[in-house]
């Protein structure tokens, strides 16, 4: 994992003699653009979040295949929306008939996702459970999977991105500031918020909500109290795994060609650095996490006048706010939560 951070980071970097802009101009003239860029990538890093905090919060797990479980939701994107005859171009279809289709696609998504999100815990993590391994077992089992997932995915699909699939043609919804926000953007950052406040009220409110906040806070005085422990494990993994596949549906439609056996890596790398950066275990903070880094990424792209440190910008400002507040912004974990 850390093999590949490295060199990803450092190819990022421009190395010629321009390879710096302070642009002040541009991040002028282009904020309200970036902001609302940063704002739908930062949603889709949100969802992807919630999986990697929900996880540590229960089983103090950093589930590092949890960006695998999150391309194989897209690859479920791709392959539903090709059946339904999907290609480059938006289709010429109603509006009901493509509300539709993306249903179908989401729905799929979600059970490829939450499919895989349940054979790892179950194949890779609960057998190192039951023999009590050292935690250092586990992160190293996580990392594991991580490769041998992605890598069964390049045996299978090859080293090249799949087919570029558009959903719809945006259309204009609203102009803020002389900037255009397109339907695109309203559905992915509407839709994304919708599913983390309803995924932030059932922990708090339902009852499988505060088994899993019992198991996070003490998962032997939970079981003592009546918690059934493994169902609540599972459950946690499959909630990441629905959230994983409705993140795939979004990142296929803001990214048409991002379907690829590799292409969950950074985007997980950013969606851990969302989750540590607003409170790792803290479900809103992962919520303020991934829009946090979205933009900063974003605005840091903009004002130093390439698109290649996005990434780089928005890991410095992770470690300088870690630097100032370890715990990250919100701080407080899932067992601490209050309903």
């Amino acid at each position: 994992m850390i093999s590949e951070v490295i060199p990803a980071l450092l190819h990022s970097v421009p190395m010629d003699d321009t390879w710096i802009t302070f642009d002040v101009n541009s991040f002028a003239q282009n904020f309200w653009s970036s902001t609302f860029d940063g704002l739908t990538f930062g949603a889709i890093y949100a969802l992807v979040a919630l999986g990697y905090t929900l996880v540590y919060g229960v089983l103090n797990l950093i589930n590092f295949a949890h960006s695998e479980v999150f391309i194989v939701g897209c690859y479920g994107v791709f392959f539903t929306l090709s059946a339904l005859n999907f290609g480059p171009s938006a289709p010429r279809l109603a509006f009901w008939a493509i509300v539709g289709n993306l249903v179908l696609a989401l729905v799929v998504a979600i059970i490829a996702s939450a499919l895989m999100a349940v054979i790892v815990e179950r194949v890779a993590y609960k057998p190192l459970r039951q023999r009590k391994a050292p935690r250092l077992a586990f992160l190293i089992t996580a990392i594991g999977v991580s490769f041998a997932i992605q890598y069964t995915i390049y045996w299978w699909r090859g080293p090249s991105p799949e087919a570029a699939l558009t959903m719809f043609r945006p259309l204009p919804i609203f102009d803020v500031f002389g900037t255009i926000v397109d339907s695109q953007q309203v559905v992915i950052v509407i839709a994304a918020i919708i599913l983390m406040i309803a995924t932030d009220q059932f922990i708090r409110r339902s009852r499988t909500g505060r088994g899993i906040r019992a198991v996070a806070q003490d998962p032997d005085t939970a079981t003592l109290m009546g918690v059934n422990k493994e169902k609540i494990i599972v459950t946690t993994f499959i909630i990441g795994g629905i959230l994983a596949g409705a993140a795939a549906l979004f990142y296929v439609m803001k990214i048409p060609s991002g379907v690829q056996y590799n292409g969950g890596f950074i985007l997980g790398v950013k969606a851990f650095a969302a989750a540590v950066l607003g409170g790792i275990g803290n479900v809103r903070g992962a919520l303020l996490g991934g829009l946090l880094i979205g933009l900063i990424g974003n605005y840091g792209q903009v004002l130093l006048g390439s698109s290649q440190w996005t990434d780089v910008v928005a890991f410095v400002v992770l470690v300088l706010v870690l630097i100032v507040r370890p715990e990250g912004i919100l701080g407080s974990s899932l067992g601490k939560s209050k309903a």
